[in-house]
């Protein structure tokens, strides 16, 4: 097991990375209260929920459940009510903990709702798959989705602690794999270089489900996300760059409908239409380009979208979270593992890049 922290004064929680974690022992100094609210979905709780309780019950806590349906177009604020009503109906109070057992899905909802529920209550993460291991599960960002915009109702709630056991990625489809494999791309292209060659050299791995290289490509993961996370906790400046590809990636996920495309997949073709913008402005070479659609297509991933008509997409990124004062920020790549935040860029080369990386007909 490795331990990676994420450094926020006196809310400082650990990372712990594994396989077959020792929940019982691990989870003891983390829960407060008696109480512990575990919200997890209907494809997680048939595989993990009975491990969870017994564990919790073996530490003599008073166990509910909340099993919510499993996909981000349940990600709203009739499902978050859910979570209410089994907190208020098992009689709860504010030194319950929730623990969220699933996806990003479920641990941006459970969080959330450990966010308001009494003005704020103990929180636990346990991703159970790849993709929120690596991203939605550090950092306390929580939310549902809008009609008119992905995670665009929300609050930050930091949890206490993250367990991510690589044993649980064994019972994820290969697809789930693959999207979480996209944003493990996301940290090598923006800011490390050096890890970008690792992944080229170990996808092979990653893709078959090696523990020992999946719990590698965590670690470093969520190395560089605490380490942003610790510097600019709200996105007010460097976090924004963990947004690469994604604002090109929401509107896609937004247009198609929320799960229509995974997560992970829709910030694919995201971050090659960043690729492209970043190489018309003459920031990456040609052969950047095709490096980076090489190791997005090496994990499983798409680089192309089905056609999506511009002013709709344009209209999409226009909601995205990052357009301040009306201005979309992007995240563009001064060069492979080294992103920027910026305004600064050619609206026309812009739609050209989404133009490109679109399947005529689809």
């Amino acid at each position: 097991m490795q331990t990676l922290h994420v450094e926020l004064g006196d809310r400082r929680y650990p990372i712990f990375i594994g396989s077959h974690l020792d929940i019982q022992h691990l989870l003891k100094p983390y829960i407060q209260g008696k109480q512990v609210m575990i919200v997890t979905n209907d494809t997680v709780a048939p595989l993990y929920l009975e491990t969870y309780k017994k564990a919790l019950t073996a530490l003599d806590k008073v166990t509910a459940q909340c099993i919510l349906r499993d996909g981000e177009k349940f990600k709203n604020i009739e499902n978050l009510n859910l979570i209410f009503d089994a907190l208020l109906a098992s009689g709860f109070n504010r030194d319950c903990t929730v623990l969220a057992l699933g996806g990003g899905v479920i641990g941006d909802m459970a969080g959330f709702a450990a966010a308001s529920f009494q003005r704020g209550v103990n929180f636990i993460q346990v991703p159970t798959t790849l993709l929120s291991q690596v991203d939605s599960s550090v950092g306390g960002k929580t939310g549902i989705n809008h009609p008119l915009g992905k995670n665009m109702i929300g609050a930050f709630k930091q949890p206490s602690v993250v367990f991510a056991d690589m044993n649980q990625l064994s019972t994820l489809p290969p697809r789930e794999l693959s999207a979480g494999l996209s944003e493990i791309i996301k940290y090598a292209l923006l800011g490390d270089i050096e890890f970008l060659a690792w992944l080229e050299g170990n996808m092979p791995k990653l893709v078959a489900g090696d523990e020992q290289a999946l719990a590698e490509a965590v670690y470093r993961s969520c190395a560089h996300k605490a380490r942003i996370v610790a510097n600019d906790e709200h996105e007010k400046g460097e976090r924004a760059l963990l947004n690469l590809g994604h604002t090109f990636g929401h509107a896609i996920e937004s247009y198609l409908g929320y799960g229509t495309w995974l997560h992970g997949e829709a910030v694919a073709v995201g971050m090659v239409m960043a690729a492209e913008l970043s190489h018309l402005m003459g920031w990456i070479s040609t052969e950047d380009l095709a490096r980076v659609k090489h190791i997005i297509q090496q994990a499983n991933l798409p680089i192309y979208c089905p056609e999506i008509p511009l002013d709709e997409f344009l209209s999409y990124m226009s909601h995205d979270k990052k357009v301040l004062d009306g201005k979309i920020r992007l995240i563009l790549m001064k060069k492979l593992g080294h992103a920027v935040i910026t305004e600064e860029f050619n609206v026309d080369y812009m739609k050209q890049a989404i133009l490109n990386n679109q399947k005529k007909g689809e």
